[in-house]
Order: C-alpha cells, then structure tokens, then sequence
C-alpha cells in the first residue's frame, strides 16, 4: 500500500538558509513522527509559493542523506488571500499503515492548511 504523507512550513524571509532549514524541520518532523525509512519512500512532491525562489528544497533531503529517492520540485499557483512563503511536500510512501495512523506536519503559518487534521497532524507551532 501506497500513502500520502504531507508536509507544510511557512519561512518568514526568501533566503536559502531560511527555506533548507525549514525544510530540514519539516521533513524531521514527518520522518520521525511517523517511523519512514528512505527504502520504503518511492518519492517526495516539494511545492514552494512563487514569493520563495532563493534555493530548491528537495535540497534540504539531499543534503540529510536522501540520495535514492525520486524528488521534484514544482511552484503552487499564485491564489489571491493564499498563504505566504509556504514550503510544502507530499511523500508518497510505501506502508502497512492505515490512512488514520498517519501523521501529517503542518507547522508554524502553514497550520492555518488542514487545521481539520490538527488531532492527526503533528503541530509544533511553537518552534
């Protein structure tokens, strides 16, 4: 079985330094919240808003040890009132988990996304 894992971060400034590090934050929170190992992931979906262009953040997984799996990176459309310098990803990974046992990271702005999810997701806002 194949899940959906997901994953969303707001930085506050347009520097490589702020969006690889939260991404690595993101990513941490995920991987470890949920037990995924690289060999059972068969790709990671990262989406930035157009307001972040300083670096790719398939990077920040490169740059953790990453170097197997199939990453992409693509631009969200620009939606009028839509949240702001948003780093997000989606993993697609292989599990015996059910739907309702995965967690999900929303963190800092980005909890404003699936605050439905907030019982599920792992909410660090204050970090």
């Amino acid at each position: 079985m194949i899940r959906g894992v997901r994953g969303a971060i707001t930085v506050e400034v347009n520097t490589a330094e702020a969006i690889l590090e939260a991404t690595r934050e993101m990513l941490a929170a995920v991987i470890e919240a949920n037990g995924i190992r690289e060999e059972d992931v068969a790709s990671m979906i990262f989406t930035m808003t157009p307001d972040l262009t300083a670096v790719y953040p398939a990077k920040a997984a490169r740059d953790m040890g990453w170097t197997q799996t199939a990453l992409m990176g693509c631009q969200e459309a620009s939606v009028p009132g839509g949240l702001e310098k948003c780093i997000r990803v989606l993993i697609h990974w292989n599990t015996t988990k059910g739907i309702d046992e995965i967690k999900h990271a929303f963190l800092k702005g980005a909890v404003a996304l699936r605050p439905d999810l907030s019982e599920r997701n792992i909410n660090l806002n204050g970090r």
